[in-house]
């Protein structure tokens, strides 16, 4: 079975169904075991649909009921209408949609998946948060995207799913003059790193932050990506071992039909 994370204030919102899922419960092989869900990677296929089919069983829907995106570290929200075909997936890094029984899917690998909630209004919206899209601007466009389409943003609910944490994020100084480049402020999310010229980043609470300043307070979970190797996909844990293609997680939301 398909295994997930949730999240306690997402949880508690009546008609909704969501998960951050870990790599177990999958049925792929080698650097993709097992629950890889990239749609963009070498893994096979089949194994791919099969992965997605039992994430989606997990959140009671059908194989066919979860959407993803061809993610590309940007600031784009598509809107989900109607669901597009798995091959003519739209570029973007958050999607939102008022539309019961379809689950919005994004997939990581140490980036952070933010999942978002105005169950009132009938609205979700899902994001993907590596450092670039997040000093881009893709949560407080979801959150503008989610508005659009009828949520309230003092009513917007979101939750931050497992990511690289600060301990294991070690960066250089291209990374933070970008962020800082953004809001001097945010060198608060920065500690000396172990090395000279190198930091270590809080991809987490910057996103919090960036959220919170856009009136919505989400909650943030606690898993490492990298550290934990047994449940979670990590890029940079694989670059550091010089290893070969690796799969993804996925975390999906959706509202009941």
């Amino acid at each position: 079975m398909a295994e997930a994370v949730t999240a306690g204030t997402l949880a508690a919102l009546p008609g909704l169904a969501h998960g951050f899922f870990t790599r177990r419960g999958g049925v792929s092989g080698g650097g993709f075991a097992a629950l890889n869900c990239s749609l963009s990677g070498r893994d096979d296929p089949d194994a791919v649909r099969e992965n997605r089919r039992r994430a989606a069983d997990a959140l009671g829907l059908p194989g066919t009921a979860l959407v993803g995106l061809t993610q590309v570290h940007g600031d784009a929200v598509a809107v989900l209408d109607e669901p597009w075909p798995e091959d003519a997936r739209p570029q973007a890094d958050a999607v939102v949609t008022r539309r019961p029984g379809l689950a919005l899917g994004i997939v990581t690998a140490d980036c952070a998946p933010v999942l978002f909630a105005d169950t009132a209004a009938g609205v979700i919206g899902a994001a993907h948060a590596g450092w670039r899209g997040a000093v881009a601007g893709v949560l407080e466009a979801t959150v503008d995207a989610m508005v659009a389409i009828g949520a309230r943003r003092g009513r917007i609910v979101a939750a931050i799913g497992p990511c690289i944490r600060q301990p294991s994020y070690e960066v250089a100084a291209d990374l933070r003059r970008a962020v800082l480049a953004h809001a001097t402020i945010d060198a608060r999310f920065f500690a000396p790193g172990a090395r000279p010229d190198r930091w270590q980043f809080d991809l987490a609470g910057y996103c919090a932050a960036r959220l919170l300043a856009v009136g919505v307070a989400p909650e943030v979970t606690s898993h490492d990506t990298l550290a934990d190797e047994a449940r979670f996909f990590s890029h940079r844990r694989n670059t550091l071992a010089k290893g070969g293609p690796i799969g993804h997680q996925l975390s999906a939301i959706a509202l009941g039909a």
